[in-house]
């Protein structure tokens, strides 16, 4: 259910007003503050538990806005605007001088991107509409994951509630996300453009508009980007990845063990020994993707005390929710 103009005009008047609003995007539900006035970003880090050194994305209701936010733009970076934009593409430039360290993290880079979700995009042109002509027809929302630091990211309304309660005045119920796990992330601050995190716009995708395939940072020096630690987007419950020829041994010892484990996986569940509880995703990354992150909340509440996730194909169209596996593994059942 899309929300009413009622709802906008509220949104508008709280975020104008220094107050936190979370919102639809086709990746994720965002936590999004005023990205030009630093006390309201401030709650953004102080609602989620975020360190303040983390750098947040600013989403940006179009092509317009992008010289109000960054400087020095090279052409390969509208040349990916165009192709991309509206969706599910971040991009990091040299930040205008003016723009807020609370922001960027105190570097001298900020992430922008067009969210490709209508209830975003209105809500988007309606903030900047309200401060009339001039430099505020170009405001912009920082929106990290509307959850707190660490965990699964919400890809429904209630997700938020459920993680954020009243941490947050109001919540645009956009219905459910359609992609489900956060933008790709390319960094075009320093040359040729660098993947710094993998979403669903692939390098192949990418490679589409620039000739080539782009570089995949994996050395230090790039600037630090949202989900870039070893451990995030994660569950309370302890987290197993098992190959999937070795998924039904694993669960036999698990119960032998006397344990409750539940499964999240790609391929039919065997005849007989089920575990506690199971979650069929698509086979296919796509798919997988938009199920992902409710299936790990499900599993969360689903009173089992491990969750066996069946192992990805290494291929690179399933390199995106690799990654969100790896690092939920690596923070899960951490309190």
């Amino acid at each position: 259910m899309l929300p009413l103009s009622p709802d906008y005009d509220r949104a508008v008047a709280l975020l104008r007003a220094g107050e936190l609003v979370a919102l639809p995007t086709e990746t994720v539900y965002g936590l999004g503050a005023d990205a030009a006035n630093p006390a309201a970003v401030a709650k953004i880090f102080a609602a989620k538990g975020r360190p303040a050194d983390h750098p947040l994305i600013v989403h940006i209701s179009g092509h317009d806005a992008v010289d109000h936010w960054a400087e020095q733009v090279p052409a390969v970076a509208w040349e990916l605007m165009e192709s991309f934009w509206p969706g599910p593409l971040t991009l990091i430039l040299k930040k205008q001088a003016w723009v807020p360290d609370a922001v960027t993290g105190g570097q001298d880079t900020v992430g922008l991107r067009v969210p490709g979700h209508p209830v975003a995009l209105e809500l988007l042109r309606r903030f900047a509409a309200s401060f009339g002509k001039g430099a505020g027809e170009h405001a912009g929302i920082a929106a990290p994951s509307a959850n707190r630091f660490g965990r699964i990211s919400p890809t429904t309304a209630e997700h938020v509630r459920e993680e954020l309660g009243d941490r947050v005045s109001l919540i645009l119920d956009g219905g459910p996300c359609k992609v489900g796990i956060e933008s790709t992330i390319v960094d075009c601050s320093r040359g040729e453009p660098v993947v710094l995190r993998p979403g669903h716009i692939e390098p192949a995708h990418l490679a589409a508009v620039l000739g080539h395939q782009p570089l995949i940072e994996t050395a230090s020096g790039a600037p630090r980007v949202s989900g870039s630690l070893a451990a995030h987007y994660a569950p309370q419950t302890p987290m197993r990845l098992v190959a999937g020829e070795r998924l039904l041994d694993f669960l036999n010892a698990q119960r032998h063990k006397g344990g409750r484990c539940g499964v999240i996986a790609h391929s039919q569940p065997p005849q007989a020994g089920l575990p506690h509880a199971w979650h069929l995703l698509p086979a296919d990354p796509v798919g997988y993707a938009h199920g992902l992150y409710a299936a790990l909340r499900e599993m969360d509440h689903a009173g089992v005390d491990l969750i066996a996730v069946e192992a990805l194909p290494d291929t690179p169209s399933w390199a995106a929710v690799a990654d969100r596996l790896r690092r939920a593994v690596a923070g899960a059942g951490q309190s």
